[in-house]
């Protein structure tokens, strides 16, 4: 039996990750986004492709207080001693409405955006977000990446995301199809639903052309540094407590 990775290898005087000298090659030269795409894809990425990695890393890192962070904080409330548990904790729970929801929408696009030209006229694009909505309502599923609880008016990341996208060339078939569900959405369906977080992001990583897996993955890699920042925070500022007393106040009520 060959047990392998393809990713590295260590001898006894150097360390190699994916064919590279870890000591004089990558850590002279390389920073994280490159070594992440190292690792993940197997190749340096170009300086385009890096910019949008590196985006996806920064726009996931961190939003204030979310299910994920509430997860970390309670954790390290009950667990101190475990930095690494806390962290764990925030990151399990990427599922389909938080985090893990840019994989979704980057599985929704690259399919139903198939057999399109990322020049093609809008109105195929508008054609097929037809289609796309249509059999979502008759199949009653939820339209991953638009609609966002705080941001009613426009998710103020989008723009931002869709401006870099452009700028770098990845404005692509996928980002396109989500502008027209968007639109299309709102005029025939009469459901105002801008595109979210998740969404913009998950049209990056299929404009990428990435496996909608890595989309999830990069998501965890960034906000990992994000509930770091929420664990050292409240190490020292304490909001544990405070939210743990709220269900102990709201267990007391109910009994």
């Amino acid at each position: 039996m060959s047990i392998h990775t393809d990713i590295g290898y260590a001898t006894v005087h150097d360390i190699f990750v994916r064919g590279r000298n870890l000591s004089t090659d990558i850590i002279p030269n390389a920073d994280f986004a490159e070594m992440a795409c190292l690792c993940i894809l197997g190749r340096t990425p170009e300086p385009n492709f890096k910019r949008m990695i590196n985006l996806l890393l920064v726009t996931s890192c961190d939003h204030g207080f979310t299910p994920s962070s509430i997860s970390s904080r309670l954790t390290f409330l009950g667990a101190p001693e475990s930095l690494q548990g806390a962290v764990a904790a925030g990151l399990l729970g990427a599922g389909d409405r938080y985090l893990g929801a840019t994989q979704n929408v980057a599985e929704m696009l690259v399919t139903w955006s198939k057999g399109i030209a990322a020049d093609a006229p809008q109105a195929q694009f508008d054609g097929r977000a037809r289609e796309l909505l249509q059999a979502y309502r008759s199949d009653k599923k939820r339209i991953q990446g638009v609609g966002h609880p705080i941001h009613v008016e426009g998710d103020p990341r989008v723009p931002a995301l869709r401006a870099i996208s452009k700028e770098n060339g990845y404005y692509r078939a996928c980002w396109r199809l989500l502008d027209a569900v968007e639109k299309i959405q709102a005029q025939e369906f009469g459901r105002k639903l801008p595109i979210n977080g998740a969404g913009a992001m998950g049209a990056i990583a299929a404009d990428l052309g990435l496996d909608p897996r890595i989309a999830r993955g990069l998501a965890l890699v960034g906000r990992t540094a994000g509930l770091v920042g929420h664990i050292m925070e409240e190490a020292v500022r304490p909001n544990g407590p405070e939210i743990w007393d709220v269900v102990l106040k709201e267990e007391a009520k109910a009994h």
